[in-house]
């Protein structure tokens, strides 16, 4: 992308009244920024949304001033700008509809991994989401996904602290421009994270973190990942706005289940109940759902069998017996186990039961049972 191209692009941008669907509209039809502003009006006037009022917004030279201000401070700050066309834009993030024509980012990033998942959730993050959030990461890291969130307080920097204490690459996505970082708080955590990984937004340096950005910065967290995860939300919030955004956008998305009386477990319960959301109790059953190779990620970190020990690493010793019993010895049926696992109907039944909400093992037809 030439200084010219994105010079338009950024004029664009500052058209009122034309989002990312539009400018999309009328980038497709004309073929360029540039073009788009020297098209007649009768040419734009066949083009489905486009009335009056744009063709008239189209006309306010006074955007080309704030661009040539805004490409000022991009050069000057050394700020990497993806255009939605072009091959350095993340790939997910294209198919949103809505995704920005731009974006910003600061840092050391490679986009290109497939593994990408995204974590949400509530700013008064508890005890017990704190733990389940480090341990999921911690869990995962052999298979070496990339971590998104908000750079938020609470679930959102437990994540990025928690993928940067195990050395993966995780990004911040702001509800502001690049510029300033807010909350001013986690600025000591900038550094280590534009090491491995960065800072993403579709903002100016502008504009400031307002309320509606940050409902609005939510769609790039759910686009751009294959996976996301709520792991503590209230019944209301933006986590479910991001959920939603999932949703809406064919991605997964998993909620840690949580106790009925807890405050900040109502939103991922209720998100699990009405079938929003895979439930997540660990690791194994993102890897699970989502499909990963274990065999791809053992070339580029560890071993199979020292990720699936990591993954797995919260089984009962009598769930470790049979899953050891299984995996020795494939399909078996349920008489067998017991007999060779020393163990009565009713409780193997149990321990089957857990081990498959764990994602760990699953039953076949004639009572036959086998690990994943």
């Amino acid at each position: 992308m030439t200084e010219n191209e994105l010079h338009f692009l950024l004029a664009l941008q500052k058209v009122e009244g034309i989002g990312d669907i539009m400018a999309k509209k009328l980038l497709n039809h004309c073929g360029s920024a540039e073009a788009v502003f020297k098209s007649k009006a009768s040419q734009l006037a066949a083009i489905d949304g486009i009335g009056k009022i744009l063709l008239q917004n189209l006309k306010d030279k006074t955007i080309f001033g704030q661009a040539e201000r805004e490409l000022q401070y991009i050069q000057k700050n050394n700020i990497n700008v993806s255009f939605f066309k072009e091959e350095n834009y993340p790939d997910r993030l294209k198919h949103c509809i809505d995704s920005p024509i731009l974006l910003f980012t600061a840092g050391n990033m490679n986009l290109k991994q497939k593994r990408i998942i995204s974590i949400v959730g509530t700013r008064q993050i508890t005890s017990y989401g704190m733990d389940f959030c480090k341990k999921l990461i911690a869990d995962l890291a052999p298979l070496d996904p990339i971590i998104v969130s908000g750079f938020a307080y609470g679930v959102d920097i437990v994540a990025h602290q928690a993928a940067i204490e195990n050395n993966l690459q995780t990004i911040g996505v702001l509800a502001h421009g690049l510029n300033q970082i807010y909350p001013k708080a986690h600025k000591k955590y900038m550094s280590k994270m534009e090491t491995n990984g960065g800072f993403m937004t579709d903002f100016w340096s502008t504009s400031n973190p307002d309320r509606e950005n940050f409902i609005k910065r939510n769609r790039i967290v759910a686009g751009i990942s294959e996976a996301t995860i709520v792991i503590e939300s209230a019944d209301k919030g933006g986590s479910l706005i991001t959920a939603n955004m999932a949703n809406d956008y064919n991605r997964d998305v998993f909620a840690v289940p949580g106790r009925t009386s807890d405050k900040y477990s109502q939103g991922c319960n209720n998100l699990i109940k009405t079938q929003r959301a895979h439930v997540l109790t660990s690791a194994a059953d993102l890897v699970y759902i989502l499909n990963w190779d274990l065999e791809m990620a053992s070339k580029s970190r560890n071993d199979k069998r020292s990720i699936q020990k990591q993954l797995f690493i919260s089984l009962e010793p009598e769930e470790q017996i049979i899953f050891d019993f299984l995996q020795k010895n494939g399909k078996e049926q349920m008489d067998v186990i017991a007999l060779e696992c020393d163990l009565p109907i009713f409780k193997l039944s149990s321990l089957l039961l857990n081990m498959e909400l764990k994602g760990v093992a699953r039953p076949l037809p004639g009572k036959l049972f086998e690990v994943i």
